[in-house]
């Protein structure tokens, strides 16, 4: 007697091809950007390792003269530690910028699955080497910035391949929730980094390397062997990037009433045709010419990708901070273990992916990206200087500012590096050219990214006369980051107002 057929394949069964290879592309990305950043999070983690507090831990051993300092690696054990730190933390923020205005441009012209693997499995080697430093007994510091270095460049292969992966399978009606969701990878990839990293910091700091750099390899090689670049590969039907109102010519004549051949379900196995998506796939497919990959600076001559660029510049300066400082900071304000802080620093990337999803809920609703990016950013203006000041009041109030303060400071940082950069990247003035995804990803990335290097090194440099000038230079950020918003805003603003004097207009009438 068989056994009737598993309730999980009876439900993939029931689903529409569609549904099923958006499904797996939405896991598989997923993970994969979940690994970058699981494989980032380590070297945050491990600085209070490398410069400990020596002489709470008892008389030096060794009886040397110096015994503050016996427990520390060398060569992180002098009292110019935190700014060796802002040079590894640079080393490879700086990589990870300039390599990503070139990784987009590779990133158009080469499959993307290939370059995704190859980049994963690099990244993982280089975030293993790091590690190996610990177990071979390497102390000179130019052997990490190399490492960190590399890594950084080879980390950029992630965001520009994932986001035009997801770009190129869904269109833009639920956009900004799906990718809200989605982008929690970033999130949930710190935390696990961060509970990966804290299990062996205080026995031995390099497994905190080797493991994720293990994970990522490993979840490249999946990649490699599971994902799907375009919906047309599997005889699936392509997203609708654009609202009917976005393609109506001068005599109100949609593109799809020109053509109803080229109206396609989303999420039928049924084209409008009557045609089968299991019979596309076998047909044999007529040659079309692929348009051109767009150039640099046809990218940039897209409205708002400047705008939400030099945006990201200052907003993903604050996140990043908070990324590479935030458990040294709770270490020392706090006076937690470096696995306490560790986990405790968690709660902000909690915080980040509600954010997150609440960023993308909201500017779907209301269609305004840029508003909802600047309401955000001014509300975590005051709830980071609250933070400093009453966050370490107790563990509750603790919990609850980095939560706070988290989905405050991430949620614009997510939703313009995944839904406004895929919105750019499949703009109208593009005319369904989608070889802009990838290129314009970067861009907005890359620019970002320059922030991403400054706030850390910033960090290292002003932290020694005090952690309140840290939060005063974030707040200023902050500020920054919305201003550059305005000119954007304002137009949303103006199209929601002529919207509902069109529509009073009509009631009148």
């Amino acid at each position: 007697m068989r056994a009737a057929l598993a309730p999980g394949v009876r439900l993939l069964r029931a689903l529409p091809r569609d549904s099923r290879y958006r499904g797996l592309t939405l896991v598989l990305t997923f993970l994969c950007y979940t690994s970058y950043h699981l494989s980032r999070k380590p070297i945050s983690i491990v600085k209070s390792q490398l410069h400990p507090n020596c002489s709470a831990l008892g008389p030096n051993p060794r009886n040397d003269s110096n015994s503050s300092t016996w427990c520390s690696w060398a060569p992180f054990d002098g009292d110019n530690y935190k700014e060796l730190f802002g040079a590894l933390d640079n080393a490879f923020l700086v990589a990870y910028a300039i390599g990503m205005f070139i990784s987009g441009i590779f990133g158009e012209r080469l499959p993307l699955r290939y370059y995704l693997t190859g980049g994963m499995v690099l990244s993982g080697l280089f975030t293993a080497l790091f590690g190996l430093g610990y177990f071979w007994d390497i102390h000179v510091l130019w052997y990490f910035i190399i490492v960190q270095v590399c890594n950084g460049l080879v980390q950029t292969t992630g965001w520009p391949a994932v986001v035009a992966c997801v770009g190129n399978w869904f269109g833009k009606g639920k956009r900004g929730l799906i990718m809200g969701i989605w982008n929690s990878h970033t999130s949930v990839g710190n935390i696990l980094g961060s509970l990966i990293a804290g299990a062996w910091v205080s026995s031995a700091w390099g497994l905190s390397f080797v493991v994720p750099g293990i994970i990522i390899a490993t979840v490249g090689i999946i990649c490699f062997f599971f994902l799907v670049e375009y919906p047309e590969d599997v005889g699936c039907s392509p997203p609708l990037h654009h609202m009917a109102s976005d393609e109506e010519d001068a005599g109100g004549v949609t593109s799809n009433e020109k053509d109803p051949e080229a109206v396609s379900s989303n999420e039928g196995p049924l084209s409008i045709s009557g045609q089968s998506s299991t019979d596309r796939l076998d047909s044999p497919k007529e040659p079309v010419e692929e348009p051109e990959a767009i150039s640099f600076l046809g990218a940039l001559r897209i409205p708002g990708v400047v705008e939400f660029s030099l945006c990201l510049l200052f907003a993903k300066l604050v996140s990043y901070t908070f990324l590479y400082w935030l458990p040294l900071y709770i270490v020392n304000v706090a006076h937690f273990s470096a696995k306490e802080a560790g986990d405790l620093s968690t709660l902000f990337d909690v915080g980040g992916i509600l954010g997150g999803i609440f960023a993308g809920l909201i500017s779907d609703y209301t269609g305004g990206r840029a508003t909802t990016c600047c309401v955000m950013l001014v509300v975590a203006a005051p709830m980071l200087f609250l933070y400093n000041h009453i966050g370490q009041n107790g563990i509750g109030t603790s919990i609850a500012m980095l939560i706070v303060c988290g989905a405050l400071v991430n949620g614009p940082y997510a939703l313009i590096t995944t839904a406004v950069s895929a919105d750019l990247g499949t703009h109208e003035s593009l005319k369904g050219n989608a070889k802009a995804l990838s290129t314009v990803t970067a861009i907005i990335d890359g620019t970002g990214s320059v922030g991403a290097a400054l706030g850390p090194l910033l960090a290292g440099l002003i932290s020694p006369t005090g952690w309140n000038n840290v939060f005063y230079m974030l707040i200023a950020a902050d500020v920054l980051a919305c201003l550059l918003l305005a000119r954007v805003v304002v137009k949303e603003v103006r199209g929601w107002c002529g919207c509902i004097a069109r529509k009073r207009g009509f009631k009148e009438f």
